[in-house]
C-alpha cells in the first residue's frame, strides 16, 4: 500500500524527535539536580520521594518499552532497520539483549536512537519508506505520556507543596517546576500530533485546533495538581492513602471497560494501572462510545474530589500564613477550571473531527503483519501502522449514531452510529 499526503515524514518531524529527547534529559537532569539540592541541604526525606519519582517512573517505561519490543520482534516479517537494531538485534539472542537493556533502564533511550537514525535516514537521505520511524515515534508518544503522569506531574505536584511548606521558593525549585511543565506541554502537543496522523482528513485540521487542545488539557491539569499540592501541605501523610483510595477506584472503572490494548493478560492490567494513574490527574480516553458520558461521569467526580481537597486546606490552613494569597488562588484555580472545560467544549464542538466509523478495520484478526485497511480510499497509509496508537485514535475520535458491530485491532467495536 503506497504512502499517501498523510504519512509523509518531513524535517519538523524529525525535529520532534530530536526535542522530545532534548525535553527528557533536561526533566531528568532537573530531577537529580533536586534530589541532590535536597541531599545537601539534609533534606532526605524530599530526597527519597524525589528518586522514588524517578525510578519508579523508569520502572514503568521500561515494562511497557519491555513488552512492546518483544512483541514486535517475535513478529514474522520482523527485521532491523536500522545499524542500531542491527547490532542488538541481529542473529540469535534478541531477546537477550533486550532483556538486559530494559534491566538497566535504557531501553527507553535505545527507542529515541533508533527513532531518531531511522528518522534521519527517511528525512535527509530518502533511503527508507517512512511507515517504520513513523511507527517508531507513536511508540514514542506514549511512552512519554506514561512518563509525564508517573513522574513530571507527581514531581510538579511535590515541588508546589514543598514551596508551600516552606513559604519560599528556591532557583533548583523552580527549575523544576519549569522542567515539569515543559515535558508536560511537550507530551500534549506530542500526543495530539500522534492522534492526528490517523485522521482520514488530516490536512482539514489545522493549528487552531492544536492550540485549543494544548490549553484546555493544561488548565485542567494545572487545578487538579494544585488542589493535590495544597491538601498535602496540612495533611501529608493521608495524600498518599487518597491517591491509593482513589487510584484503585478508577483502576476498576478502567477494568470495567474492557481495554484491549496490551497483547497479554500482565501487560493489560499493567495499562490499566497506568491509565489509573494518569486519571488520578487528567481525562484519558480508552474506550470507543459513550466518550461523553464517561467524560461527563469523571469530570463531575474530580471535581467533587478536588472540592473536598481545597475545602479541608482551607479548612486547616494557617491563616497567617496564606490570608494574603488564599483568595486569589482559589479564584485562579476554579477560574482554570471552568475555563478548562470551556475550551474542551468548544474543541469537541467546532475541532473535533466528525468520524462516523472506525479509523481502522483490520482485515483479518493477524498481529503479525500489522497491516491496517484504511476505510477511506483516497488516503492511503504505510503499510506498518502501529496498532497501540491507532487504537487509542479510534478511542479518541471515534463517534456514531446508530448500532453497529465490528473488530478493530481485536477490539470489538459495540457502539451506537
Amino acid at each position: 500500500m503506497e504512502c499517501g499526503h498523510c504519512c509523509n515524514y518531513s524535517w519538523v518531524d524529525f525535529v520532534f524527535t530530536v526535542l522530545g529527547i532534548g525535553t527528557f534529559l533536561f526533566d531528568l537532569g532537573a530531577d537529580f539536580w533536586v534530589a541532590a539540592e535536597f541531599y545537601l541541604q539534609g533534606d532526605y526525606h524530599w530526597f527519597g520521594i524525589v528518586l522514588f519519582f524517578v525510578f519508579v517512573s523508569s520502572a514503568l517505561l521500561q515494562m511497557f518499552s519491555w513488552f512492546w519490543f518483544k512483541y514486535d520482534t517475535e513478529l514474522e516479517n520482523f527485521k532491523p532497520r536500522t545499524t542500531t537494531e542491527t547490532l542488538l538485534l541481529a542473529n540469535g539472542g534478541r531477546c537477550d539483549r533486550l532483556k538486559l537493556l530494559h534491566i538497566f533502564q535504557l531501553g527507553f533511550f535505545l527507542r529515541y536512537v533508533t527513532a531518531i537514525e531511522q528518522g534521519f535516514h527517511v528525512w535527509w537521505k530518502k533511503r527508507n519508506e517512512p511507515g517504520h520511524v513513523i511507527y517508531l515515534t507513536h511508540d514514542l508518544s506514549m511512552l512519554r505520556l506514561f512518563e509525564t503522569f508517573s513522574e513530571s506531574t507527581p514531581q510538579l505536584t511535590l515541588m508546589i507543596y514543598i514551596i508551600i511548606h516552606n513559604n519560599k521558593a528556591e532557583t533548583f525549585q523552580w527549575v523544576s517546576i519549569t522542567a515539569c511543565f515543559i515535558s508536560i506541554a511537550w507530551m500534549v502537543l506530542e500526543y495530539h500530533r500522534s492522534l492526528r496522523f490517523f485522521l482520514p482528513e488530516k490536512s482539514k485540521l489545522g493549528c487552531s485546533s492544536s492550540i485549543v487542545y494544548f490549553l484546555w488539557n493544561l488548565l485542567l491539569i494545572a487545578p487538579r495538581v494544585g488542589a493535590v499540592a495544597l491538601f498535602t501541605s496540612v495533611f501529608p501523610p493521608y495524600i498518599a492513602l487518597h491517591f491509593l483510595l482513589l487510584w484503585a477506584a478508577l483502576l476498576l472503572w478502567a477494568w470495567a471497560q474492557h481495554t484491549d490494548f496490551m497483547d497479554s493478560g500482565p501487560g493489560e492490567w499493567l495499562y490499566r494501572a497506568m491509565v489509573a494513574l494518569i486519571w488520578y490527574f487528567s481525562w484519558f480516553n480508552v474506550a470507543e462510545g459513550g466518550t461523553m458520558g464517561r467524560s461527563l461521569i469523571y469530570h463531575t467526580f474530580m471535581a467533587v474530589d478536588s472540592s473536598i481537597l481545597l475545602g479541608t486546606w482551607y479548612w486547616y490552613r494557617d491563616p497567617i500564613v496564606t490570608d494574603h494569597y488564599v483568595l486569589p488562588l482559589l479564584l485562579a484555580l476554579l477560574v482554570s477550571y471552568l475555563l478548562g472545560l470551556l475550551l474542551k467544549t468548544i474543541y469537541y464542538k467546532l475541532f473535533h473531527p466528525k468520524i462516523w466509523q472506525p479509523l481502522f478495520q483490520a482485515g483479518e484478526d493477524v498481529p503479525d503483519n500489522l497491516v491496517y485497511r484504511s476505510l477511506s480510499p483516497t488516503d492511503a497509509l504505510p503499510s506498518v501502522i502501529n496498532k497501540r496508537m491507532g487504537a487509542l485514535a479510534n478511542s479518541f475520535y471515534f463517534s456514531s449514531s446508530m448500532q453497529t458491530g465490528g473488530k478493530t485491532n481485536g477490539i470489538e467495536i459495540n457502539a451506537i452510529m
